[in-house]
């Protein structure tokens, strides 16, 4: 065979099929019932929408999916349905075939959540909008069986929460109660709490957590709390990677506070734009990406250099979470909108901190999970 019949044998790759390494990400579109799988491929940054994967069980009502997390195998992924008649739900899927595994009733208005890599346990906040201001809880699910075996009471409106990279301690933001609450995953007990401040100097809240009255099926009874009104307003909250630190967006003083878990105390603070709203730590521990729900942008911070190093308008209004890629090179990050105009996912290249990327989702995109890499 000659060389130019050797080189005209060999197959050329379809232009259809991507071929750069293909990033996977879970999306929910909260007022559409519906989450997406999108897909970034790094090489054509396209970034589009493989699969739209209809959640909920009552087809007339809104139900409202909201936090989004794939198990530490890859093999599972879980939505909260935020509302029920009156309680919540936890969905579980398979990642193969995004199919309905099964389901958990949980408290009012489950919100955010993450599995444990050391327990196996799924743990979600339930952010509770409902009726009189109160205590809520963070219901500790079996997620093999879908069963819940412990709910424990915390702050009122607890949202932002996440565990550390090694499962042992879950942290969980009230943000009508300007606390940040320390959990022990193995004995689910809460062990600390923390007021944030929007200053330093402030008087740090005793350690002692007091044992919460208990209603009626061994849960945490939830009773009406006097409180002064809310200030920091903190919405959530993520582990260093490696440090003994966690950071706490303070929705309502435009700052994100370093809390420094061995000391507990705050030590440091970044000045953001309005609204800073979720935050995350690129997992090789430089990078820390805020979005700016009342901004309509997204803030990069160099965490050696104390500074935000970057702030970029995101596609739509309303911006609200992120996640950022096991390899720290790409940032994912959703935007609500308003009203009928749908929501969409932005990518951000971290290396240039660039919005690379940015596709429609549906009506009120929030919550998000990454997947994998291909």
């Amino acid at each position: 065979m000659s060389l130019l019949a050797f080189l005209l044998a060999i197959p050329l790759p379809n232009a259809q099929e991507p071929v750069g390494p293909g990033y996977w990400v879970y999306v929910a579109a909260e007022s559409q019932d519906v989450v997406a799988l999108a897909r970034f491929d790094a090489a054509s940054r396209e970034l589009r929408v493989v699969r739209e994967i209809e959640v909920g069980y009552m087809p007339p009502e809104t139900e409202g999916p909201h936090g989004l997390t794939v198990d530490p195998s890859g093999e599972h992924w879980f939505v909260s349905i935020a509302h029920g008649r009156p309680n919540g739900w936890l969905y579980k899927y398979s990642t193969e075939t995004n199919e309905l595994l099964g389901r958990c009733e949980l408290g009012l208005f489950p919100a955010t959540m993450q599995i444990s890599p050391a327990t196996g346990l799924l743990y979600c906040v339930n952010f509770d909008l409902h009726g009189d201001m109160s205590p809520s809880t963070v219901s500790i699910v079996d997620p093999d069986e879908m069963v819940e075996v412990e709910r424990v009471r915390t702050g009122p409106m607890p949202h932002g929460s996440r565990l550390t990279p090694d499962g042992l301690r879950h942290y969980s933001c009230a943000m009508m109660g300007d606390m940040l609450y320390e959990m022990d995953a193995v004995t689910f007990m809460v062990t600390r709490k923390l007021r944030m401040t929007i200053e330093d100097g402030a008087e740090p809240m005793p350690e002692e957590v007091p044992e919460p009255a208990m209603g009626s099926g061994g849960m945490p009874k939830e009773e009406p709390m006097k409180m002064a009104p809310a200030v920091a307003k903190p919405t959530w909250v993520f582990p260093h990677p490696t440090r003994d630190l966690v950071y706490v967006a303070l929705n309502g003083a435009k700052q994100v506070v370093e809390v420094d878990t061995k000391a507990w105390l705050i030590s440091r603070r970044f000045a953001t734009d309005k609204g800073p709203y979720n935050v995350e730590v690129s997992p090789d521990g430089r990078r820390m990406v805020v979005t700016y729900k009342g901004a309509q942008g997204i803030g990069v911070f160099d965490l050696q250099r104390n500074e935000e190093i970057a702030r970029i308008p995101s596609s739509k209004k309303v911006t609200h979470g992120v996640v950022i890629s096991p390899d720290s090179r790409y940032a994912f990050v959703s935007n609500e909108s308003i009203g009928g105009d749908p929501g969409t996912l932005d990518v951000v290249d971290l290396a240039t901190n660039e919005l690379v990327a940015t596709t429609e989702i549906g009506l009120q995109a929030g919550g998000l999970a990454f997947w994998k890499i291909d």
